[in-house]
């Protein structure tokens, strides 16, 4: 764990605070041994390693269809009855539509979560969950059904806040297991990383593989290369803002290759060049800078009716399907919260002796609101990001840190195409540093007290293998459980450990009960 930013030390002593600003107290941010120009790098990292969001969520939500056939934007995406026709210009407003409020979203949400939640951690449009909602839940219905779906979840988890029921939960979790959470996102956030930069891609004849059919021989792998021997250059220093001079210096060295050596994102048959950039391309977009949003999207949802079939009748099947969907998604959302809260906080040394971070329940109110704020405004749920480990790892310990994010965010929503100049290899760097950072905590596990040590195992290698924060969760919680039934001590398992672990097996296995549900 690291618990300052390479080279600082706390501003002044905690004896000092009647002396402090306001704003000072507010934050914490000399109790917590930090510095204003830590929180505003720290705040910037986490905005860089989050921003490929605003890419990405756009080429998910805006540019799938529902039932009938039409984009979140409302409008038809074929110009055809046959489906074979796409209209481009419509897809390019949709896209444009999703980018602003999923920037402004993020923002707003980011902004609340500094002020009223104080921890350093910045919310989004869950990635996972949109896809979900783009590919299997909006084709069975309309985009404000579907959006109404994420609105209720997040309505439920609010709820759940405010009766305590969230909180308890988290302080239900055995300390073994709140470590192996901490260390499997390490290796999950590391994998993403490599992933994202396309050091790791799927295999031919094996799952995955090294670059590019087994050899790292791309430009935009070289960059993240570069990248990554900059930062741990920097880090091993001990220089301050090690992860933003990198993130930038790689950025700018991006921009030149690709002025140069000109990569292209396409090959001339039309399909996606495998040795091009992973998602933006690193290229200044001149007098396209700027440009005045479109927030047509906020509203846009359909509570009642997400409850309806295609048809906008109400069934118990419709019913039904709605609830389990409703479900999965909640469930999701409630446990990759808990392991992001936990990793932060421990990459900070922000937790108490119970293991617990400060203002437990304002950190989890503000996530629960902006799930809901997510599906009024038609971004799919917004959740806290484990990139903001990255920020922690810079040296943000306050809510300072994420209100600097969030106003990163809210000028994206004008300034857009700027925050697609930095490429994935530029940011990946930087989760594969934090990975490292994270894994040192593994020694806090006692492996040889075997009914602790196989739960946390099964916690830290499905993360990162199932790609799902909450299926390695899941897989800890009901082994745990188990092996403590076999051991017979199941009466030394919190209550809600049981409850949990009971849900954790209907959503391991919600494939069976929806067929069962599509068969009624």
């Amino acid at each position: 764990m690291v618990s300052q930013s390479p080279g600082e030390t706390p501003v002044a002593s905690a004896d000092d605070s009647a002396k402090l600003s306001s704003f000072n107290r507010w934050f914490s941010i000399t109790a917590r041994g930090s510095s204003a120009s830590r929180e505003v790098r720290g705040g910037l990292v986490t905005f860089f390693t989050m921003a490929y969001i605003l890419a990405l969520n756009p080429l998910i939500i805006g540019t799938a269809v529902d039932s009938r056939g039409e984009l979140v934007s409302g409008a038809p995406k074929y110009l055809d009855a046959a489906h074979q026709v796409v209209d481009q210009a419509a897809v390019g407003h949709s896209i444009a539509m999703v980018a602003a409020a999923t920037a402004l979203v993020a923002g707003l949400m980011t902004i609340l979560m500094g002020i009223v939640g104080r921890f350093p951690i910045g919310l989004a449009a869950g990635l996972g969950l949109n896809a979900m909602i783009a590919y299997v839940i909006a084709p069975t219905t309309t985009w404000p059904r579907a959006m109404g779906m994420i609105a209720v979840e997040g309505i439920i988890i609010t709820a759940l806040v405010l009766t305590g029921f969230r909180e308890a939960v988290f302080r239900a979790v055995p300390k073994e297991l709140r470590v192996a959470i901490s260390v499997g996102i390490g290796l999950f956030v590391t994998f993403v990383g490599l992933v994202d930069a396309h050091v790791i891609t799927p295999g031919s004849g094996t799952p995955v593989q090294l670059g590019l059919n087994g050899s790292l021989s791309t430009w935009p792998v070289l960059i993240f290369v570069i990248g990554l021997l900059v930062l741990l250059f920097l880090y091993v220093r001990k220089k301050r803002g090690s992860m933003l001079i990198a993130i930038i210096a790689t950025t700018v060295l991006a921009m030149i290759v690709q002025a140069v050596v000109k990569v292209p994102a396409t090959l001339s048959d039309g399909t996606t060049n495998p040795a091009g950039w992973a998602l933006n391309v690193p290229s200044w977009p001149g007098l396209a800078a700027f440009k005045l949003p479109d927030l047509g999207l906020l509203g846009r949802v359909d509570i009642i009716g997400a409850f309806a079939n295609g048809e906008g009748h109400f069934t118990a099947a419709s019913i039904l399907t709605t609830v389990m969907l409703v479900f999965s998604l909640l469930l999701a959302d409630f446990f990759d919260t808990v392991g992001t809260v936990v990793a932060v906080g421990s990459e900070g040394q922000l937790l108490n002796s119970e293991g617990e971070p400060p203002r437990l329940r304002e950190i989890l109110l503000v996530d629960s609101i902006a799930a809901l704020a997510g599906g009024l405004a038609s971004t799919s749920s917004n959740t806290s990001y484990i990139e903001s480990t990255a920020g922690v790892a810079e040296g943000a310990r306050t809510g300072f840190a994420s209100v600097v994010t969030g106003l990163a965010f809210l000028l994206a929503v004008f300034l857009s195409p700027l925050t697609n100049m930095v490429p994935a290899e530029a940011v990946a760097p930087v989760l594969v540093l934090v990975g490292f950072l994270m894994m040192q905590q593994v020694s806090e596990i006692n492996w040889n007290h075997l009914v602790d040590a196989i739960p946390a195992f099964f916690t830290i290698v499905f993360m990162p293998f199932a790609y799902s924060i909450t299926a390695g969760i899941g897989a800890g919680f009901v082994i745990f459980v188990l092996l403590k039934v076999f051991q017979g001590k199941a009466r030394h398992v919190h209550a809600l450990m049981w409850v949990v672990s009971a849900l954790f097996v209907i959503y391991f296995g919600q494939g069976v009960i929806t067929k069962w549900i599509a068969g009624t």
